[in-house]
């Protein structure tokens, strides 16, 4: 029973990293769009470099929501419970966000498309600050004792949270910015490379003081004081985090965008190992965290949706490899003026 329920809690880690690095570069360019691209056109581009991933990438999404639902269903209960105005936030930003790559170009109108794209920075932008906060507080613990949650969505801004937040915003932001550089060509891939440069260096500050700041706000290093080979995780973070300058500086951004998936992955991953065996823990009373032992489905649950896990995980996976190898080429000027049906 422990075993299968450590393999869940591993799985869901991954779920969330794997999402986070593929939805972080489509929230990062929705809200670095209007800062690289300045005309329409340009827009466009923009848009339909995601356009054929950006709603496969929500399938991670859903899929780790559900491992949690499947595996861990009080949790699940009960972090939508303390959680819901936040993740209410969230949900809404998410349905904004694609309905306005949908909508944006049904209407020939400079007002309608001005419209849809301020829904398109607003709601890329408060995914990532919310799932950083979000995973902040969690780091962080809430505050849950016997008789339930003593807080509410003003709580979850508190300083390690919202230095959680900008460390997604800004990590999202570069990935998004070193995407457009790959997936488009000419002045705007090089305005989007020059935004990839001069955003790395507040990122890195934010993820200095981070680190510093979790050895105070949290837990998280007591398991890496007690295996210190759990240190290999936010080492690779850090030399993945200066890969990404270093490719930048030798002017290689696909290298340097694929560094980024790798800093992004193990940032998750650094954090989640520090939790361990904690999904959310309690800042008042370690007796009431909710871990992957008491919150746990059963063994025949847990046994069933392993089987059906390693079906369908390298299932999703070869599709998702399939589908980027085929949207691989950069999208020109030529590109969505040619295509009608383009976004």
């Amino acid at each position: 029973m422990e075993m299968l329920q450590i393999t869940w809690f591993v799985l869901w880690a991954v779920l969330w990293a794997v999402y986070f690095m593929l939805d972080g570069f489509v929230l990062g360019l929705g809200f670095t769009s209007r800062f690289i691209a300045k005309n329409d056109t340009e827009k466009r581009i923009l848009i339909n470099s995601v356009g054929p991933v950006w709603d496969g990438n929500e399938v991670w999404l859903i899929t780790a929501g559900g491992a949690t639902f499947a595996a861990f269903p009080t949790t699940y209960a009960l972090m939508f419970s303390y959680l819901y105005t936040a993740l209410l936030l969230l949900l809404f930003s998410l349905i904004v966000r694609g309905v306005s790559f949908e909508f944006r170009g049904k209407i020939d109108s400079s007002t309608w498309k001005q419209s849809w794209d301020n829904a398109i920075t607003v709601s890329s932008f408060l995914p990532a600050l919310l799932f950083g906060v979000a995973f902040g507080n969690i780091f962080k613990g809430l505050p849950m004792d016997a008789s339930g949650y003593h807080g509410g969505l003003i709580s979850l801004l508190n300083p390690y949270g919202i230095l959680t937040g900008l460390l997604f915003v800004f990590l999202f932001a570069v990935h998004g910015a070193l995407y457009s550089t790959v997936k488009t060509t000419g002045d705007l891939s090089d305005r989007a490379f020059a935004l990839a440069r001069m955003l790395w260096i507040p990122l890195l500050l934010i993820a200095v003081v981070f680190l510093g700041y979790t050895a105070y706000a949290t837990k998280l290093y007591d398991n890496y004081m007690k295996a210190p080979v759990l240190f290999i995780i936010p080492v690779v973070a850090v030399l993945a985090l200066v890969a990404v300058q270093a490719f930048m500086f030798y002017k290689k951004p696909l290298k340097a965008f694929t560094a980024s998936c790798i800093t992004i992955v193990f940032v998750v991953l650094t954090g989640v190992a520090g939790l361990f065996p904690n999904l959310i823990p309690s800042s008042l009373d370690p007796a009431y965290s909710l871990t992957i032992f008491n919150s746990s489905s059963s063994q025949y649950t847990l046994r069933i949706m392993t089987v059906v896990a390693f079906i369908f995980v390298p299932t999703v996976i070869a599709y998702k490899i399939w589908v980027y190898r085929i949207f691989r080429a950069p999208v020109t000027e030529k590109d969505v003026l040619d295509n009608h049906e383009a976004y």
